[in-house]
């Protein structure tokens, strides 16, 4: 039985059949990573001791008779950029002056373990997770499964490589500009992005800080139903959350079989301000239509916005450095000056937009709101006449490594400019506003590559953007697609 080929909720279930023991999940998957991962960078590291050890606690609950979970026994990768497991350590996404003892456990992890699943390893990311690429100065690039002189998409880069290639069947993300779907997208992975209010996220001092833009924990899975469970463990009520949203038990992987026969869905190739490859535009559009077999009506929509594309990207550069530039500033307090005294560890966009967001005045803020109004506006146009937008997740394919730790997106597409670090994205609208959202894979280029398509829910309307997933997932099956054969670099 090759167990890499099974999803995190068929191996639970191998697990608690008792057809496989949880250490020799365990053993198996820390082999294939030992193996594969040298070509990828898709764990910066790894602790299957401990893994083993918790292995062994969960046979010993199995024995007992306890319910140990739908994902019992499951191998999950943590991202290495915020705590994810107390007592393990975090790099902000490969900064070596930054690495420190994680001093909590993630909202994924928490929601993992209860569901029996186990920690084997750190994800790459690029750092402080500020870019739609998987890359840094610590560990270099993470490489795309399909073809490895590509880089995975980030930021959550390092989760969705190990799944699409069978480290691990579910792996943490986090998104806060569109972190979990755009690797998802290039890596062909299920990525969702939750409402906002619907996975509590516990920041201190500043209870407030995960919310311009919103940023969400999440799971990077290749099945909708993975994802679903995964979503059941995470979407639990915290009052510490100041958003947090207490919205009853709610089972996603019976919501998610609803039909979804009628139901009106919104087509854009572009929202009428990026600038897109014909090739992804036609796949994604192509992949739109096929919706169309499960009962829905797809017409394509226009938005109405008066700002560019570079406008939104660069509002997204500068608002979401201010918590960075709050931290950075708190650390010259006590002593630790990161770009004095570390500055070649660090992109030099991302010490370019700290500097700007920290020299941001109050009527920067109020642009910043009434964009973010623009783009709420614009959508709740289209969602009083549909059920569900879809787009393309990112305007072009996976694009090249880079040979200095600072792989970018284009800087240029259809004789247009484009932001570099996100302005390829058409994801981060819905951390503007807050919308659920997913990436689901659509086909691959010409060249191999994978691409995704974005659906896009009404807001604490979760449950919608999984039934019309699981709709796509059963008309398009694409766990064909996933490169379990790839060939390891050196082999």
């Amino acid at each position: 039985m090759k167990l890499e080929e099974l999803s995190g909720v068929e191996l639970g279930s191998e697990v608690k059949s008792g057809n496989i023991t949880p250490t020799e999940v365990v053993d198996y998957f820390a082999e294939r990573i030992e193996k594969r991962n040298p070509s990828l960078t898709a764990f910066v590291y790894t602790k299957f001791d401990e893994a083993r050890a918790e292995a062994k606690i969960l046979e010993e609950r199995m024995m007992r008779g306890e319910d140990t979970g739908p994902l019992s026994g499951v191998p999950v990768g943590l991202k290495d950029f915020l705590p994810s497991k107390k007592g393990w350590t975090n790099s902000h996404g490969g900064v070596k002056s930054l690495i420190r003892e994680d001093e909590a456990d993630s909202a994924f992890y928490t929601a993992a373990r209860n569901a029996g699943a186990i920690a084997v390893g750190k994800t790459n990311a690029p750092a402080f997770a500020f870019r739609g690429t998987c890359d840094n100065k610590l560990y270099g690039p993470t490489c795309n499964p399909f073809n490895t002189e590509y880089n995975s998409g980030g930021s959550s880069g390092g989760s969705a490589a190990a799944v699409a290639d069978g480290l691990v069947p579910i792996s943490e993300g986090s998104d806060g500009g569109g972190s979990i779907r755009i690797p998802s997208a290039w890596c062909s992975c299920f990525g969702y992005k939750a409402s906002v209010g619907t996975i509590p996220s516990i920041c201190r001092p500043d209870g407030w800080t995960a919310t311009h833009p919103y940023c969400f924990d999440g799971a990077i899975t290749r099945t909708v139903l993975d994802s679903a469970v995964m979503l059941n463990y995470m979407a639990v009520y915290d009052p510490r959350d100041p958003l947090s949203l207490d919205h009853g038990l709610r089972d996603f992987t019976e919501l998610m079989k609803r039909p979804i026969k009628g139901w009106k869905i919104a087509f854009t190739a572009d929202f009428d301000v990026f600038t897109v490859d014909r090739d992804v535009s036609g796949i994604v559009e192509a992949a739109a239509h096929r919706l169309e077999e499960a009962g829905a009506d797809v017409e394509d929509v226009h938005f109405n916005f008066r700002h560019t594309q570079n406008d939104f990207a660069k509002l997204w550069c500068r608002s979401i450095c201010v918590d960075t530039a709050i931290d950075m500033e708190l650390w010259k307090k006590e002593g630790f000056d990161l770009v004095r005294d570390h500055r070649e560890e660090l992109p030099e966009e991302f010490i370019y937009w700290n500097k700007e967001a920290l020299n941001s005045n109050i009527m920067d803020y109020r642009y910043f709101n009434e964009l973010r109004t623009e783009i709420l506006d614009a959508q709740q146009d289209i969602f009083e006449k549909y059920d569900i937008i879809v787009s393309p997740v990112t305007i072009c394919p996976p694009v090249k490594n880079a040979s200095d730790g600072n792989t970018k997106g284009p800087e240029e597409l259809n004789g247009r400019k484009i932001e570099p670090l996100i302005g390829f994205c058409e994801t981060f609208f819905e951390n503007f506003t807050g919308n659920p959202a997913a990436s689901v894979p659509a086909g691959l280029t010409c060249k191999g590559l994978p691409v995704g398509m974005q659906i896009i829910g009404k807001k604490f309307r979760d449950e919608d953007v999984f039934a019309v997933a699981h709709a796509f997932e059963e008309i398009s099956p694409w766990g064909y697609e996933i490169p379990y054969g790839r060939k390891i670099s050196g082999t």
